[in-house]
C-alpha cells in the first residue's frame, strides 16, 4: 500500500473542485525534466510559465541532470522555494522497449518522478517520455486499483459542445466486455473531475447503433453495463461520426480502434489546416483576408490542435503522459492539468465503482441468469 500524499506537509488543497487558484496549502508536482523529444530546453520554459501562471502554493520537484537543470532553474524568477532538482543519473530513451526500461529504469528521471508519487512527496508526476516506458514504470511502481490489469490512456476529442472523452486509445489492444465496462467506469469519473459534469453520459463505439450490431465482446458489454447496477448514465451503443458530434461526454473502445481512430482524426485535423493555410496564402486577396480574419484562425488552429497531456487511468496514483513533441506552452498547460486533477477525487471514485463491479458482473452472468430460472 502506497503511502497517502500528505496535504499538511507537502499536499493539496482541503478544498473540493477542480480550480487550482483555490490552493491554500502547498501542493507538490513531480516533473520527468529529462523526458521527451526536447526535454530540460521545453521543461524549463514549460516551469516558467507554471511559475507565473499557478498559484505561489504550487512546488515543481524536477528530476534529472542536476548540473544542467539547477543552474536553468536558479535563473528563473520566482523560484526560489517553489522549484526544487533532484539529481537522477539516467534517462529512458524514446525509442527504449517497456521491459528494458523497466529492467535498467530505476534511478532514472521518470522512475524517480512516479516514486515520488508512491511515496507521498508528490500529488501527480508528468512526463513527457517514452509512453510504452511511463506505463510500465507506473504500473510497477504504484500498482494498479482493485483487478485492473494495465492503466487506460485518455484523449479529448474537441466537439461543437467541448470535449468529448475518448479511451482506451492504445493501451490495451485487445478488449473483453469486462475491460470495456472498466473503462467506462474510469472514464466517466475522469470527465467528471476534468470537467465539472456532475453526471457525464457514458456511450460504448460500436458499428451502429442497433443491439444486434458489433462483436460479441461489445454487445456483451453493452448488456452489462445496462444491467450491472452501475451508478453511470449509460446511453448505449455510438457510432464513429458521435465522437466529434459530443452525442455523449465519454465514448469507450478497445485500444486497437482507439488508436487507430486517434491518428487518422489528427491526420484528418492536420491535413485540413495545412490546406486552409494554401488557400489562404494563394493571392493577395486571400492573403487580406487570412489578416482580417487571424483572430477567428488562431481560435480554429488551437481547437484543432490536440490537448498536450493524457492521465493514465486505474493506477494508484495520478500519473499524465504529455506528448513527446510538446512545446514549453503544452508542457506548462499540462503542469497546469496536474494541478487541477490533483485535487480532484476521481482516482476514489474509480475505485468505489470497481468494489461494485464484481458483485454487478456475478449478477448479471449467464450461470446467475440459469440458476435463478
Amino acid at each position: 500500500m502506497r503511502p497517502a500524499y500528505r496535504p499538511t506537509d507537502s499536499g493539496r488543497a482541503d478544498a473540493p473542485g477542480n480550480d487550482s487558484a483555490a490552493l491554500t496549502q502547498p501542493l507538490v508536482i513531480s516533473i520527468d525534466a529529462m523526458g521527451g523529444d526536447h526535454g530540460p530546453s521545453v521543461v524549463i520554459p514549460a516551469v516558467a510559465r507554471a511559475l507565473a501562471e499557478l498559484p505561489d502554493s504550487v512546488r515543481l520537484l524536477l528530476h534529472g541532470d542536476e548540473a544542467a537543470l539547477a543552474p536553468q532553474v536558479a535563473r528563473l524568477q520566482g523560484a526560489a522555494g517553489r522549484v526544487t532538482v533532484r539529481h537522477a543519473d539516467k534517462v529512458i530513451a524514446m525509442d527504449e522497449k517497456p521491459a528494458q526500461a523497466m529492467r535498467r529504469g530505476k534511478g532514472s528521471s521518470m522512475w524517480n518522478a512516479v516514486e515520488s508519487v508512491r511515496e507521498g512527496e508528490a500529488a501527480c508526476a508528468v512526463s513527457a517520455g517514452n509512453t510504452g516506458a511511463l506505463m510500465a514504470i507506473s504500473r510497477l511502481i504504484l500498482r494498479m486499483i482493485g483487478d485492473l490489469d494495465r492503466p487506460a490512456l485518455v484523449a479529448q476529442i474537441p466537439t461543437p459542445r467541448g470535449v468529448t472523452t475518448f479511451l482506451d486509445v492504445g493501451a490495451n489492444v485487445d478488449c473483453d466486455a469486462e475491460r470495456l465496462v472498466e473503462f467506462a467506469i474510469m472514464g466517466e469519473a475522469y470527465h467528471r473531475a476534468a470537467h465539472g459534469k456532475a453526471r457525464p453520459a457514458v456511450g460504448l463505439l460500436n458499428v451502429g447503433s442497433e443491439e444486434m450490431k458489433g462483436h460479441e465482446e461489445v454487445r456483451e458489454a453493452n448488456r452489462l453495463l445496462r444491467v450491472g447496477g452501475l451508478d453511470l448514465e449509460y446511453r448505449g451503443f455510438v457510432e464513429g461520426d458521435d465522437i466529434t458530434k459530443g452525442a455523449v461526454d465519454v465514448i469507450v473502445t478497445d485500444g486497437f480502434t482507439g488508436n487507430v481512430t486517434l491518428k487518422a482524426m489528427e491526420g484528418a485535423a492536420r491535413f485540413i489546416t495545412a490546406e486552409l493555410r494554401t488557400a489562404l496564402t494563394s493571392g493577395a486577396a486571400a492573403t487580406m483576408g487570412a489578416l482580417l480574419a487571424r483572430g477567428s484562425l488562431r481560435r480554429f488552429r488551437e481547437k484543432m490542435n490536440p490537448p498536450p497531456a493524457a492521465p493514465l487511468l486505474g493506477l494508484n496514483g495520478l500519473v499524465l503522459k504529455v506528448h513527446g513533441g510538446a512545446n514549453g506552452r503544452d508542457f506548462a498547460q499540462a503542469l497546469r492539468v496536474a494541478a487541477d486533477l490533483s485535487q480532484s477525487d476521481f482516482a476514489a471514485e474509480i475505485e468505489r465503482n470497481m468494489t461494485r463491479l464484481p458483485a454487478a458482473l456475478a449478477e448479471t452472468s449467464p450461470a446467475s441468469a440459469d440458476g435463478a430460472a
